[in-house]
């Protein structure tokens, strides 16, 4: 047992005499110090310990918001961080050297498992740079909430998603996945713990989190104030809310609704729209004569074929021939069908998969049907080139019936082996055997068939295990929830 002491702690020990012949009672006792923690150890577990009291402790706030005053002084940082009231933006318009502080702030360091490496000081800042950002993200109060804060949080909840090594958006919106990431500076001279398995359930926390502000706000109130709506940044909750109110809301209030909504499409149009261009549709058709003009000029090409025209003596090279690469494609009509649970667990896969279809039935010879449903089907074929418009027209909530949005997409399938039928739903279905049935059905037709749990920015979604099971057996699992993987999924289909 340690006994701490004003001055430096000690451990005793105890050393058994070695020559032959000793007894027991010669053994001595010696003192072996024990180090004191470095200050700057003790200077980061106050700011821990801070963080934890504003969350947990409200009685020992006052003494660590005293000694955390004192730390973030005296390293040199400003005292504005340890002002729960102020957010990250506007310590940032400050002190902007600050900004690029906040940059893969919870991203490992090599360095940070080095014992020999290890920078104290850089650690202490770390730390309260690091309890800011989670106290502004995590610590968000009860009642009401205004357009100001709302805005105020969302903004730094975009820090907190840089600091983890990402873009702002990226785990609550859709708009991509950021690198494994892991906590630095969190203590001790052990390894730096890994939490980038954590990483797809932080975007959730975050989602709801930013749920509950949403629904603690007088929405209706704002909306019909254009200068609170102009403060509101589009995100998924907030969509949710406004899709699920728009039949209330009317004038001022229903034009920003519709505002909000047609930004927030706009921004997830631009991030889908570069994942489906990444690859191009159809295979190179060589029967087809390159397009002679500059862009497609085959520089290399026609460089290497008319090296022997090479003038030593003018330094020149004389060129016969021109060359140009093949751009036409092979293409030919293909039929794809969405068919899409608008029921209230899958609001985010409803956005995502009208937006994308939008963006399919973009290209070239590709015909998009859209299909949504609860226990009522609707064919939004007619506004797919229209994302805005085809969620307007859709009515969220309700239960599940699948087997009237199979008797709407059905009749659209001409060319089997010509068509893909994707089917985006959590299958905890009404009528489950009839439904899994008709699906089989087009699955031995010759139909691409691929069920899809959810697509959301995380992939996450609970799909009903009767289905899982049945679906791989037929050979047509379930795919990951992810866009991407979605998109990798058609893209092959139609190439």
């Amino acid at each position: 047992m340690t006994e701490r002491t004003s001055g430096a702690t000690t451990a005793p020990t105890t050393t058994p005499a070695t020559e032959p012949g000793a007894t027991p009672a010669a053994a001595t006792t010696t003192a072996a110090p024990v180090p004191e923690p470095a200050p700057h150890d003790n200077r980061r577990q106050v700011l821990y310990w801070r963080l934890l009291a504003r969350l947990f402790d409200p009685e020992e706030q006052a003494a660590l918001e005293s000694a955390s005053l004192a730390v973030v002084e005296d390293i040199g940082l400003p005292p504005a961080l340890l002002d729960p009231q102020a957010s990250v933006d506007s310590i940032v318009q400050r002190h902007p050297h600050l900004a690029d502080a906040f940059d893969g702030l919870m991203v490992t360091d090599d360095a940070d498992t080095d014992d020999d490496l290890r920078d104290g000081a850089a650690e202490v800042r770390r730390a309260a740079l690091v309890s800011k950002v989670l106290l502004n993200v995590f610590a968000t109060g009860s009642g009401a909430v205004s357009a100001g804060q709302l805005s105020r949080w969302q903004s730094d909840a975009g820090w907190l998603e840089r600091a983890l090594g990402c873009s702002p958006g990226d785990l609550r919106g859709g708009r991509g996945a950021g690198r494994g990431v892991s906590p630095t500076g969190t203590g001790g001279h052990r390894a730096t713990p890994d939490l980038g398995n954590l990483i797809p359930a932080i975007g959730p926390e975050l989602g709801a989190l930013e749920g509950d502000l949403v629904r603690r706000m007088r929405l209706r109130e704002v909306l019909a104030d254009p200068a609170l709506a102009a403060r509101l940044t589009p995100s998924m909750s907030l969509i949710e809310q406004l899709l699920r109110d728009k039949n209330n809301l009317s004038g001022v209030a229903l034009a920003n609704a519709k505002s909000l909504i047609r930004r927030f499409v706009d921004e997830v149009a631009d991030v889908l729209r570069t994942q489906v261009e990444k690859a191009t549709v159809g295979a190179i058709d060589r029967s087809i004569p390159p397009k002679r003009v500059f862009r497609n000029l085959d520089l290399d090409r026609t460089i290497w074929k008319n090296l022997t025209n090479y003038s030593p003596e003018e330094e020149r090279l004389y060129v016969d021939r021109l060359y140009y690469r093949h751009t036409a494609r092979k293409t030919a009509p293909q039929r794809l069908i969405v068919v899409v649970d608008q029921s209230g667990s899958m609001v985010d896969s409803m956005v995502n998969c009208t937006i994308l279809a939008s963006i399919f039935a973009g290209l070239p010879r590709v015909d998009v049907h859209l299909v949504a449903y609860d226990t009522r089907a609707v064919d939004l074929t007619p506004w797919v080139h229209d994302p805005f418009e085809t969620l307007l027209r859709t009515q969220l909530g309700g239960g599940t019936d699948g087997t009237v949005a199979m008797a709407l997409a059905q009749p659209k399938i001409a060319e089997p082996r010509n068509t893909v039928v994707v089917w985006i739903s959590d299958f905890y279905e009404w009528h489950h055997q009839p439904l899994f049935d008709s699906m089989a059905a087009l699955h031995r037709s010759g139909v691409k068939f691929i069920p899809v749990g959810s697509v959301t920015s995380s992939g996450r979604g609970s799909v009903n295990p009767w289905f899982r099971e049945r679906f791989k057996d037929q050979g047509t699992p379930v795919i990951s929830g992810h866009i991407r993987k979605l998109v990798d999924e058609l893209k092959t289909f139609l190439a």
